[in-house]
């Protein structure tokens, strides 16, 4: 399995239009592709331009599918203007 965390802090005034559009990417990646197995989206309200994706793939190779799909490309710049910090990190399993 391949995790992939994703630290987004939003511009003020944001959150609503950014939610509606990652939880249609998140929907997306879980329908359409076979090598997403998980897609959650969390937030705290006492940290409202905060937003944390984790999201699980079969492997990198499935991670680099998502990262190519038309769905996360009309995302990602749909978003692109409403992000002022976005952090990745990605973890390989260790162990079973």
């Amino acid at each position: 399995m391949f995790a992939v965390v994703v630290e987004i802090t939003l511009h003020p005034g944001t959150r609503a239009d950014f939610l509606s559009l990652v939880q249609k990417n998140a929907a997306a990646s879980m329908q359409n592709e076979p090598g997403c197995h998980q897609f959650d989206v969390a937030a705290d309200a006492a940290r409202p331009d905060e937003i944390l994706l984790y999201e699980i793939y079969s492997d990198a190779d499935a991670f680099d599918t998502h990262l190519a799909s038309e769905h996360f490309a009309r995302f990602d710049n749909a978003v692109s203007e409403m992000i002022s910090r976005k952090v990745i990190k990605t973890y390989r399993q260790v162990f079973q």
